[in-house]
């Protein structure tokens, strides 16, 4: 018996819980079950089930972060995840050399901190260890392989009715009902396929960064990395470490800055400098940091965006380059940089400059997308465009009737802590206010 099933049972027979089942409407939609079951349209591979606490879509950090929190509160919560571990992305999606890219202490979910033998920029083996450890401390179980393809809330019941397919049994689904539904898919749900002419038919090795590894099978090749985020310069690097001959296509603009400045972390000096500067004095400063420790880089192809790299996140969510390696290898030459692809012909590829070269493998570090738009059928708290909240951080928590998003603000993890305490304070205040706390 799983963990959910048991505390279900427990409930069940729990004299003091008896009031708060009542209230919450277990007897509608006991009886709707109960009808959907005999409906001939429901195929008996259907299933029905009552959620008396929070759904949670997503069990990676957003989704345990939620989860604790609510916990903390007395308050349990069903976490769904399509894969068969919690944080699939970091575990089953990321290269080898992986680590965190900002310091560990701003990476912390809530309510327990790293270990303090930790490095400061944890590897992802250590990352998904400390999740690990986090979800067995506040107890958290989520149901694996239970891929969500709807969710939407029911003006008749007054609920979130969340159907999921069980992975590998595509006529198998359930069905979940509760009040509150929480969308924890994050930013990364879907891997970006771009559009380049001659792609499909490219006569080499194609592989976008989810499925990237290690540099080792590229020994010896002439590869071409597109994308000049992290991941794609990471990527460069890594190649560069395993004798592969990297090329980079950055098509945009791109803020590239040390990863430490000053004897400390970029990012804990740009958040001590915040507290008592405006973000365009801030840009200043790391940018004149940045040009003294680098360069020029539009020099060598990277062009530098109009609007400093701290107003950029907030505008766009387009996070600067925190380097570790890579424009020192592309200062030397070993990682050669070209603009945007016009064409694949074969193995040649041609460039915006007219240049063409021939390769032997193609990466693909274009990034992700969140998937909620095809899955979830509310309109209000989240954009058709993107799948992203409307609101901008910190309003883009808590939608109506008892929907709510975490992790979805492009604030990172730090964005997900404030997320995660907000909705468990939210729910709580909601059945304190009925007495049912």
């Amino acid at each position: 018996m799983d963990h959910w099933s048991e505390s279900e049972g427990k409930r069940v027979h729990d004299p003091i819980f008896q009031p708060r089942i009542s209230q919450n409407c277990r007897q509608p939609v006991e009886e709707f079950c109960r009808e959907r079951s005999k409906d001939a349209s429901v195929t008996r591979s259907e299933r029905c089930t009552w959620v008396p606490g929070p759904i949670i879509v997503g069990a990676g950090p957003s989704g345990l972060a939620v989860a604790a929190c609510l916990k903390e509160k007395g308050i349990d919560s069903l976490i769904l995840e399509r894969s068969n571990c919690i944080a699939s992305l970091w575990q089953l999606k990321t290269y080898d050399r992986l680590s965190l890219h900002l310091p560990r202490q701003f990476c912390e979910l809530p309510l327990m901190p790293f270990p303090a033998d930790y490095p400061i920029y944890p590897s992802k083996e250590k990352f998904v260890a400390y999740l690990e450890k986090y979800a067995a401390r506040f107890g958290i179980c989520p149901k694996y392989n239970h891929a969500v393809v709807r969710a939407e809330y029911d003006e008749k019941l007054l609920l979130w009715r969340v159907r999921s397919q069980l992975t590998g049994r595509i006529e198998e689904e359930v069905e979940y009902i509760s009040r509150w539904l929480v969308v924890a898919t994050g930013e990364n749900a879907e891997v970006v396929q771009p559009e380049i002419d001659g792609l499909k038919e490219f006569k080499g090795t194609v592989v976008h960064t989810s499925a990237y590894k290690t540099g080792r099978a590229f020994a010896g090749k002439r590869v071409l990395v597109v994308g000049c985020g992290n991941s794609g310069m990471e990527v460069c690097l890594d190649l560069c470490d395993h004798n592969a001959q990297p090329h980079i296509v950055v098509r945009d603009t791109v803020h590239i800055l040390p990863r430490e400045m000053l004897g400390q972390s970029t990012f804990a000096l740009s958040m001590w400098l915040l507290k008592w500067f405006p973000v365009h004095v801030v840009d200043r400063i790391l940018l004149l940091v940045a040009r003294t420790m680098l360069g020029d880089t539009a020099r060598l192809g990277l062009k530098r965006p109009t609007v400093g790299p701290l107003e950029l996140k907030s505008l766009s969510g387009k996070t600067p380059v925190l380097d570790v390696g890579t424009f020192a290898k592309i200062r030397s030459g070993d990682i050669k940089v070209y603009p945007g692809i016009k064409k694949i012909s074969g193995r040649q590829v041609e460039f915006l400059d007219t240049r063409s070269e021939d390769f032997d493998a193609i990466v693909l570090a274009t990034g992700y997308k969140s998937n909620v738009p095809f899955w979830l059928k509310d309109r209000e708290l989240f954009s058709d465009k993107d799948g992203l909240p409307r609101k901008a951080f910190p309003n883009g928590w808590k939608g109506e009737r008892g929907l709510y998003s975490v992790g979805l603000t492009r604030r990172g993890l730090m964005g997900t802590s404030v997320d995660a305490r907000r909705i468990a304070h939210d729910i709580e205040q909601q059945l304190g206010a009925e007495g049912k706390l």
